[in-house]
Parts: C-alpha cells; sequence; structure tokens
C-alpha cells in the first residue's frame, strides 16, 4: 500500500544537507541518560540518511526552558546519541545563526551534527516565521522523525515543513503506519483499553472511541467512576463524582453506537494504599465502605483475556491497577502477557501508547511482543481523540 505520506523512499539524500527533527526529551540523572528509548528510536533514520551520503543535521528540544538555560543543553545527549549510534556526533551551542552554520559547513557527506534545544529561542514554541526561516537556512531538505511532537505546531515540527521538501522519517512512517491499521482501517472486532485514573483527562478519547471501536474496556481509576454512574458502592475508591452523569451520557452514547463497555466484575481492595497493604479479592458489588478499589481481581483478568481472544485489533491506553505498587500489579500484568502472547500467535494486532502504559508493559515484560509501542504521550493520545497533528498534517502528499 502506497503511504499518503512523503517518506525517505521519495527524497534525494546523497550530498544534502537533511535537517532532521527528532525527540531527544530523554530522562537525565546525574548528567547521564538514564532511558535512551527514545535515542534508539531514530537510529534507523540517522543511519539511513548518513548512508546514503546526506549531512544529518538534528534538531529537538530539551525540556522547558525559558530562553537560553545551559540546565537544559543538549551537549550531554549528543554524546548519549553517539555512543548508541556508534558513529561521531558534533555538537554546535546553537540552532541558528554563525554558530549552527559554521558547524553545519564543516560537515562531510555522512556526517551527523546535533544543533542545541530549539527552545532556546521562544519563536521555536510561537512558530515564529522569521525563526523558521534560520533554522531553513541550513537545509535543503527536512526529515521529521518526532511523532511525540507531532501535536505541536512548532518552527521545527510544522514550519519546516512548509519551507523545505518534507519527508516523514522511519519512525514516523511506523507510528503513523501502525496508528492507522489500528483506528483506521482496522480489521475487527477492535478492542480498546482506556485506563488511568481520571475520566477527565480523556472524555473526547472515550467520545472518539465509542464511535471507532466495537469494545470498550474502561480501567483503572477512571472504571470506579463508571461503576458509581451505575449506582455500585465504591467505598473511599478514587472517583469523580462530579462526572457521574457524564459517565452516564458515555454508556448511552455507547449502547447507541453499539459499542460494547466493559467495567470490572471483580476487582482487588484494600483499606491503605501502600506496599504490601493487606488486600482483597472482591465482587463489585461487595466494596466496602472503608476500603478502595486498586486492581481487578483475577478472574477479571481472565474474563478479559477471553474479550481479547474475539477480537483482531487492540488499542491501549492506561492501566488496570495501580501497578507501581505490588500485589497491585497483578491485574495490568496478566492482561499485557494476554495481549502479548495473541499478538505472538498473530491472532491480534496491538498498538499501546501513553507513558504510563509503556511503564506498565516494560514491567510485565510484555513490550516487545506488541505490534507497535508508541514512546509518544500527547500525540498518540490526540491521535486516539481524532484529532488532525500538525507535524502530521504538513508531511501528507498533496
Amino acid at each position: 500500500m502506497a503511504s499518503p505520506f512523503k517518506t525517505l523512499d521519495d527524497a534525494k539524500l546523497d550530498g544534502q544537507r537533511v535537517l532532521v527533527r527528532v525527540d531527544l526529551n530523554v530522562p537525565m540523572e546525574n548528567g547521564e541518560v538514564s532511558d535512551a528509548t527514545r535515542i534508539e528510536r531514530v537510529l534507523p533514520t540517522i543511519r539511513e540518511i548518513s548512508d546514503k551520503g546526506g549531512k544529518v543535521i538534528l534538531l529537538a528540544h530539551f525540556g522547558r526552558p525559558k530562553g537560553r538555560d545551559l540546565k537544559e543543553t543538549l551537549a550531554p545527549v549528543a554524546k548519549a546519541v553517539e555512543q548508541h549510534l556508534g558513529r561521531a556526533v558534533a555538537f554546535a551551542e546553537d540552532c541558528i545563526g554563525d554558530v549552527a552554520k559554521k558547524a553545519v559547513d564543516a560537515m562531510k557527506k555522512g556526517d551527523v551534527l546535533l544543533l542545541e534545544n530549539t527552545r532556546f529561542h521562544p519563536q521555536e514554541e510561537k512558530n515564529d516565521p522569521e525563526f523558521t526561516k534560520a533554522l531553513a537556512a541550513n537545509g535543503d531538505l527536512f526529515v521529521n522523525d518526532a511523532f511525540s511532537a507531532a501535536h505541536r505546531a512548532h518552527a521545527s515540527t510544522e514550519g519546516l515543513a512548509k519551507i523545505l521538501p518534507a519527508y516523514a522519517g522511519r519512525t514516523m512512517q511506523a507510528e503513523i503506519e501502525a496508528l492507522s491499521k489500528a483506528l483506521e482501517k482496522p480489521e475487527r472486532p477492535v478492542a480498546a483499553v482506556v485506563g488511568g485514573a481520571k475520566i477527565s483527562t480523556k472524555l473526547e478519547l472515550l467520545g472518539n472511541l465509542v464511535r471507532k471501536v466495537d469494545i470498550l474496556i474502561i480501567a483503572g481509576g477512571m472504571a470506579n467512576t463508571f461503576l458509581a454512574a451505575q449506582g455500585k458502592a465504591i467505598g473511599k475508591s478514587l472517583c469523580e463524582k462530579d462526572l457521574l452523569d457524564t459517565a452516564k451520557s458515555i454508556l448511552a452514547e455507547a449502547e447507541k453506537a453499539k459499542c460494547e463497555i466493559v467495567l470490572p466484575q471483580q476487582v482487588v481492595v484494600a483499606k491503605e494504599f501502600k506496599a504490601g497493604a493487606e488486600s482483597r479479592i472482591a465482587s463489585a458489588d461487595d466494596v466496602h465502605d472503608d476500603e478502595m478499589i486498586l486492581d481487578i481481581g483475577p478472574d477479571e483478568a481472565c474474563r478479559i483475556a477471553g474479550i481479547l481472544a474475539r477480537a483482531k485489533t487492540l488499542v491501549w491506553n492506561g492501566p488496570f491497577g495501580a501497578f507501581e505498587i505490588a500485589p497491585f500489579d497483578k491485574g495490568t500484568v496478566s492482561v499485557a502477557q494476554d495481549a502479548a502472547r495473541l499478538t505472538r500467535e498473530g491472532k491480534l494486532l496491538s498498538v499501546a501508547g501513553g507513558g504510563d502504559t509503556v511503564s506498565a508493559l516494560n514491567h510485565a515484560h510484555a513490550a516487545d511482543d506488541f505490534t507497535y509501542v508508541s514512546t509518544a504521550g500527547g500525540a498518540f493520545l490526540e491521535w486516539l481523540e481524532g484529532k488532525a497533528l500538525p507535524g502530521v498534517e504538513v508531511l501528507r502528499k498533496n
């Protein structure tokens, strides 16, 4: 199937200065990168451009600096990229102006250069045309490989694609293809797991998914609000009491759209939320006033495994319980491992994303078996909500 986006397959790279927008907003501890997942994701794009004789000029943001702030410099990240890439990576102390120009002019074919944090310039987030032109002055082509920043219309994510010939990098391409398969032209039935603490942060997501999926499995803290909306006693569980009517209307909308809603029937409850707290397995109809729901029970995990076995496509965002604290991680781990097994067996296409979800799947040792795990948080959610992402739209073939 031909891609609706221009990719590296469409680009002539030899001898070209290629501005590549990547996501290097990685966690740091004591001046070292503590999780290199995002670096590893962009290596195929960097290598391919370099191997084809392009000059790779990396653009990235780091943190939320207010102007130039060396606490947010990308210099240590350049060293980490070099280490993982296994090739020299030069660093320039600005992303525009003479400093950047001098570093780019010194490049030979196949060289890799990282420019300083684009957010040291407030014009980046304003998508300022003059700043965009200053960035573009150092490139012949633009490649966007930062899906996780594609929901922002910034100079380095959207502005450049309007000035220079623009292409999707390999990570961007993989992300778009995986999400399209999961939600735009999916194999049915489609199941979605939506978890997390609050409905309020995922209202648009729930509204969009009810119309797009066949089975919506509501998990985590937000399931409590739905249980309460059905008149069940949920003790002192996390619950958004002001959204009970909203929960009811989502249930009604689902019924109208013939979307099956799955809410927990068996839960794990405890009187306090702490590691190793005394807990019991209970029916969702039998939660005492002094208890809180912190996970799904083993029978519920088996029931969900049976539901996933009926599905052909799974979209997952959010855990089933307080997975960070044992023993309340069991439900999430059990379902994640079942989804991973079904994917391995070729029975399920599974796409997951969002920070907590990635952590939960890694904790369950299931992430590697999913069809695609997105490291994007906000962009992944906005895509699931049915929103157009500026950094993606601008790459469409006209």
